[in-house]
This record gives structure tokens, C-alpha cells and sequence, in this order.
């Protein structure tokens, strides 16, 4: 099987190109221009492997220039996107408000596909790139349109929030979208004592115990989080005894039943920075430990993380061969996007309502 950089071209092929556009070598210019990302990455990223990744470092953020393109990051992005690259970075919520702001001509959404498409949705006009259009979503996958319009006939009227880790055909046929940081929020807003909450099964069931009303699910979850199980946590008490341990809410509940904070990406983040723990399991995906851990001192990062596959099919090389050729874009069927991009509009009116 031929490997390739995304879903259409051919990994030596495009190496080849860029590597006759660009000069990818580890020269003394290169090395001063990106000293202050590897003093911040150094932890997480071997020094003999620097003069492969500074190069491209230095390359994508001349080329994004030119190009007049911005970089939108998540936060499970590796240290290297996350901290040499990335003009915006976030979570879910983050990056959906910042992609209204931005004024840029290109966006190049490093993260998963439904994310590229969300941020295609608030900015119809704008050309939205993603290195990689493989890089999908458990949960997104877990759903279609058809699954919720069968949902809304079996509960009439009862209202739909969605997580915005969904497809814009998914979106498209829902009342209101959600994230982490905000599910209670919008559940408690939206009009009823009942509320379809789909498609992550955990998210739903943690957001249950925080509200009264009565919450209608549907059996999806995160690859990712869905695997950590309250055992695990025992085994991390026993392994760390003095760390605090955060989770994500798209965990089982007995996990966040176990733990000492849960919260979105932008949450637990939030949680380190201001309790400074002197140390701490993140049950989360491993390069956002990397990540924070990067930006705050004094606190000892332990490992209790799993890995997802799809944002990691989001590389440095890719995102030099995304700028360099405009692909692949993102697209998004113009008949759903006034409905879909409704949904992901009242979300961050109902969030900004909060503040």
C-alpha cells in the first residue's frame, strides 16, 4: 500500500515537491528563528529530532503569510502544531467562536474533519483547508441526519442539542450544538424539562447529574476517553498517591466520579493553571498534557493518557504541503449550511449570554 501525506497524494511524491520549493535544511537562520519553540518544547521533543521538525516550522509560517492563511489548533494537537505553528489554538468551543473572528483569507483547521467543517460553516466566503481529511471523529462517525430526524419522530418536540463533534449534515437538523465547557449551560436553556442529547452516550450521562431535566441519549462516545474505566483511576491513585487527577467529561461516569476535577480541554487547563498542583494526571488525550505541561512550571505532568489517531494524522509536513497546494478543502453541501451554521450560531449566543 502506497503511503500518503492526506487522502490523495502520495507521501514520496509529495515530499519530493516540497522538498525542491522549500529548503528544509537545519541552517543557523532556521535554528535562531525557532529557538523559542524548542525552549518551550524541549521536554517533550528529542533534541535529535528538532532539525527535522524546526525546518518545517520555519517554512509553514513564512508560507501562511503569503498565503494569508491562520492556523486553528486543538488542543490535542503535538507540542510541535500546538506551539510552533498555530496562530488560534483551543478546544472545541474556542476554536468555533475564534473562526467567527478571524480575518484571514484561508483558514487551515488543525484538528478533525467536523471541526474544518464547522469552521467552513461560520465562514461560508472563506477557504477552509484541513492537512488531512482522514482525520475523522469516532463520534461524528457514530451519527447521521437520518438517525436524528428518526429520534425527533419518536420524541416530537422535545428539543435536540448536539455536540458539536458531529457531522454539518447532523447539525443541520438540531436546535442548538454544545461542547464540553458548555453542555449544562445549553441544556438548562433550551425550552422543556426533556432534552435529546446526542451523540456522546458519556457527555449525556455527566451532564444528567447536573441538571433536572430528563436527558434522551444516543450510544456514541469518544474512542479516545470511553476506555478509561474507574479501575484505571485506582491503579493511577495507587501509582501517584500525592497528584490530582482531571478528567474529561466525555469519560464514563464512575471515571468522573473518581477523579478530583472534571472539565472541558479548556477547563482542566484552566483548573492546572490556577491550582498549581504540584502534580498531576491529566485522563485526557496525551499531547494536551504535552501541551500544558509546556506552558506551566512547577507542576509534574504524569502520564495517564490515550492517544487519538485521527489528530494525529495532522502533521508539520502536511500542513507545509496543505498551505503549498490549497488542499483539501472543505466543503459543505450550500442547502445545509444556513440550518447547520444556525445551530453552531445560537450555541456560542447561548455561551456568551452566560459571561
Amino acid at each position: 500500500m502506497v503511503q500518503t501525506i492526506n487522502a490523495l497524494t502520495p507521501l514520496e511524491e509529495a515530499r519530493a515537491v516540497l522538498a525542491q520549493s522549500y529548503d528544509l535544511s537545519f541552517s543557523k537562520a532556521v535554528q535562531r528563528s525557532t529557538e523559542k519553540v524548542f525552549e518551550r518544547v524541549k521536554d517533550k521533543i528529542p533534541e535529535i529530532e528538532w532539525p527535522f521538525y524546526a525546518p518545517l516550522i520555519f517554512q509553514i509560517n513564512q508560507l501562511k503569510k503569503e498565503k494569508d492563511a491562520v492556523i486553528l489548533a486543538h488542543n490535542y494537537q503535538t507540542p510541535q502544531i500546538y506551539h510552533g505553528v498555530a496562530d488560534i489554538v483551543g478546544d472545541s468551543l474556542q476554536l468555533a467562536i475564534e473562526a467567527t473572528r478571524v480575518h484571514q483569507s484561508v483558514i487551515v483547521q488543525c484538528g478533525v474533519h467536523f471541526m474544518a467543517e464547522t469552521s467552513k460553516l461560520l465562514n461560508p466566503q472563506k477557504t477552509v483547508l484541513i492537512p488531512d481529511s482522514r482525520a475523522g471523529c469516532s463520534l461524528a462517525s457514530s451519527i447521521t441526519a437520518e438517525d436524528v430526524i428518526a429520534m425527533r419522530a419518536m420524541y416530537p418536540g422535545v428539543p435536540v442539542v448536539t455536540y458539536v463533534n458531529t457531522s454539518a449534515a447532523v447539525k443541520a437538523v438540531t436546535d442548538v450544538c454544545c461542547t464540553s465547557s458548555n453542555a449544562v449551560d445549553i441544556v438548562n436553556r433550551v425550552d422543556g424539562d426533556t432534552v435529546i442529547m446526542i451523540p456522546d452516550q458519556f457527555l449525556a450521562k455527566n451532564t444528567a447529574k447536573k441538571t433536572h431535566k430528563k436527558i434522551i441519549t444516543w450510544a456514541g462516545s469518544c474512542e479516545v476517553h470511553e476506555t478509561f474505566t474507574a479501575e484505571d483511576i485506582s491503579e493511577l491513585r495507587h501509582a501517584y498517591p500525592t497528584a490530582k487527577i482531571i478528567a474529561h467529561p466525555e469519560c464514563p461516569p464512575e471515571v468522573i466520579d473518581a477523579v478530583d476535577f472534571a472539565g472541558s480541554t479548556a477547563a482542566m487547563i484552566d483548573w492546572v493553571k490556577t491550582t498549581r498542583p504540584a502534580r498531576v494526571v491529566m485522563v485526557t488525550e496525551c499531547s494536551m498534557s504535552d501541551n500544558v505541561a509546556s506552558e506551566t512550571t512547577g507542576v509534574d505532568f504524569l502520564r495517564g493518557c490515550n492517544i487519538c489517531p485521527h489528530m494525529k494524522r495532522i502533521n508539520l509536513e502536511n500542513i507545509l504541503w496543505s498551505l503549498h497546494t490549497n488542499t483539501e478543502e472543505v466543503t459543505v453541501d450550500p442547502a445545509i449550511i444556513p440550518a447547520a451554521r444556525a445551530a453552531v450560531e445560537r450555541m456560542i449566543e447561548m455561551s456568551r449570554k452566560r459571561d
